[in-house]
């Protein structure tokens, strides 16, 4: 073991001594090199085990799971606390008003006015029920300044009997209606032509009462399933005291289905009118008129998101049947609507058109002075394109701005006829009539409402139309106003009493009218001036049976024309009462 010991200590001296000895050789003298590097160097980190910071534990099955027994030892603890009993807080319930099926209103005012209606409804059945109302209106007239006769009359009943069930709902409906009017409205310069005793004699001998007289029966059925949705059937009568008749049928039956997720509505319309003046305004020949409308209109609804899209179109095919001319019409029935702001602002627009049937019952309905001798025809509504804004500023306040633009053919125009101051004319031939005139009118208008419930005791509301008419034919649009607003206001002042007021503005008009004996030409246009209307009313409630009431009609008493030499009602008073009964 020493001689191998001292063997490596010799070995490893002398390796020392050599290593030394060779570095000091080639030290002595550093010659130049050239060092070519082939690639940079890159340095690398080395992926270092790190320690977690959460260590995981396998435990396990390490830990030994003990069995906890537990026992409660229940003994009996006396108590002398008796809790009171709860008593429920009174609420006060405010009465259920008692709906009455019957009531009867009753009023008398100045110019020997009477107003009154009768209303009854009396079930049948738990489904069925069985309907009547009864009005009159009556005036005995005593307008300044006018000298022919101006009372009317207005009556009317009208029955009804329905049933309804689960799955169909039906009823049948009867009328009659009795009017009475008088061509009171002479021109202002009538007789002129003539001495006054001849004009007086002349007026003495008018008779210029006039009676309408019309019945009417129809009905309506509903379905709640099947394609057929609902149906309804009017027909309708109408005669007057010169020999002029009117028969009109309409039925409109409406089918719904179901088509690739969407709901397809289509309306089937048949709409017939027949009649005949025995004479026209000259007294040369009779009139006949008679037109059959028979039409369909399908639409359907998209709904999507904030949209709604209803898209339709109306075809009528329209038959003349006094003169053997049929048309086809094509109408656009489209409209939309997108919530801009949900329900506070909505954007709606669209283009709908329709075949008008104007009649005389509806004519004479507008304006009881037309003469028995008028020109009927069906107007042809090419397109209505409208767009508007309508919401809620508030919850109790909403609006609508609507502007559109129509095209309509063979609109009828209310025109005062050309006269002659002849004993041998007919009472509605001297000058104190208006005829019915068709043009073909462009129409642009703006309007707006405004409506607010203040509280459940006032509400509010006005509304205003300007329009601007395009004619083709008539020098302008006859008895059409530019401008028209109204408001009304609503005020529950105590649970005895209400009030209510109404505000109308109609402006200017234009009709026209000739002398003959003076001129064969037409004259210029005659302006009728602008006219205000307040109307207000008051109510005490004696009971919650009777009612009674104070109806104030035209305050500022304004004698403003209607229609052309047609002066109205100056300051009217109603007073009156309303009963509600049940049998």
């Amino acid at each position: 073991m020493n001689f191998n010991f001292q063997n490596k200590v010799a070995l490893t001296l002398f390796l020392i001594a050599f290593q030394f000895s060779f570095a000091q050789k080639t030290g002595a003298g550093i010659g130049s090199e050239v060092v070519n590097v082939v690639k940079p160097y890159t340095p690398t980190i080395s992926d270092a085990f790190k320690v977690p910071e959460t260590p995981v534990l396998d435990d396990e099955g390490n830990a030994k799971k003990e069995n906890v027994k537990y026992s409660i030892f229940s003994f009996p603890v006396a108590s002398t606390f008796t809790p009171s009993k709860g008593k429920a807080e009174g609420v006060e319930r405010t009465k259920r008003p008692h709906l009455y099926n019957n009531y009867a209103t009753l009023g008398f005012g100045n110019y020997g006015t009477v107003n009154g209606e009768l209303f009854v409804n009396q079930e049948l059945g738990n489904n069925d029920y069985v309907s009547g109302m009864f009005r009159h209106l009556s005036s005995q007239g005593g307008i300044s300044n006018v000298e022919l006769d101006d009372k009317y009359y207005d009556t009317g009943i009208d029955l009804s009997y329905g049933v309804n069930n689960k799955d169909m709902s039906w009823n049948v409906d009867l009328g009659y209606q009795n009017q009475i009017y008088n061509w009171y409205g002479l021109p202002a310069d009538f007789g002129s032509t003539i001495t006054a005793d001849d004009r007086s004699s002349l007026i003495r001998s008018m008779e210029p009462q006039h009676a309408f007289n019309a019945f009417n029966a129809g009905g309506k059925i509903a379905f709640s399933e099947g394609i057929l949705s609902q149906a309804t059937l009017k027909f309708n009568h109408f005669a007057d005291s010169f020999g002029s008749v009117e028969n009109r049928f309409y039925v409109k039956p409406t089918v719904q289905f179901d088509v690739m997720d969407e709901f397809i509505k289509t309306n089937i319309i048949v709409d017939y009118v027949g009649g005949n003046f025995e004479k026209n305004y000259t007294n040369t020949a009779a009139v006949k008129y008679g037109y059959t409308n028979l039409g369909i209109a399908p639409s359907f609804v998209m709904l999507k998101d904030d949209w709604t899209l209803n898209i339709g179109a109306a075809v009528f095919f329209s038959m003349d049947n006094e003169n053997s001319k049929n048309k086809l019409f094509v109408y656009p029935q489209i409209n939309a609507s997108y919530k801009v702001v949900g329900d506070l602002m909505i954007f709606y627009a669209g283009a709908e058109g329709d075949l008008q049937q104007n009649t005389y019952s509806d004519l004479a309905n507008e304006n009881p002075f037309v003469s028995p001798t008028l020109d009927i025809r069906p107007t042809d509504k090419q397109y209505d394109i409208f767009a508007g804004l309508k919401g809620k500023i508030t919850n109790n306040v909403s609006y609508n701005i609507r502007g559109s633009f129509k095209n309509e053919r063979n609109k009828a125009l209310y025109r005062s006829y050309d006269y002659s101051e002849t004993s041998t004319n007919e009472p509605y031939a001297f000058g104190n009539s208006l005829s019915v005139v068709y043009d073909d009118m462009r129409t642009v208008s703006f309007s707006g409402d405004l409506k607010a419930a203040f509280s459940e005791n006032v509400s509010f509301g006005i509304s205003g139309t300007f329009s601007s008419y395009t004619n083709d034919i008539q020098q302008e649009a006859w008895n059409l106003p530019q401008v028209k607003v109204n408001s009304n206001l609503e005020v529950n002042i105590t649970p005895k009493w209400y009030a209510g007021a109404t505000v109308f503005y109609v402006g200017e008009r234009k009709d026209m009218q000739t002398n003959l004996l003076f001129s064969t030409t037409n004259s210029a246009p005659i302006s009728l001036g602008s006219y205000f209307d307040a109307n207000a009313h008051v109510g005490y409630k004696y009971s919650d049976r009777l009612t009674g009431f104070l109806r104030l009609n035209n305050i500022a008493n304004q004698s403003y024309e209607k229609w052309l030499n047609y002066q109205v009602q100056g300051f009217q008073v109603m007073v009156g009462a309303n009963y509600k009964f049940d049998f």
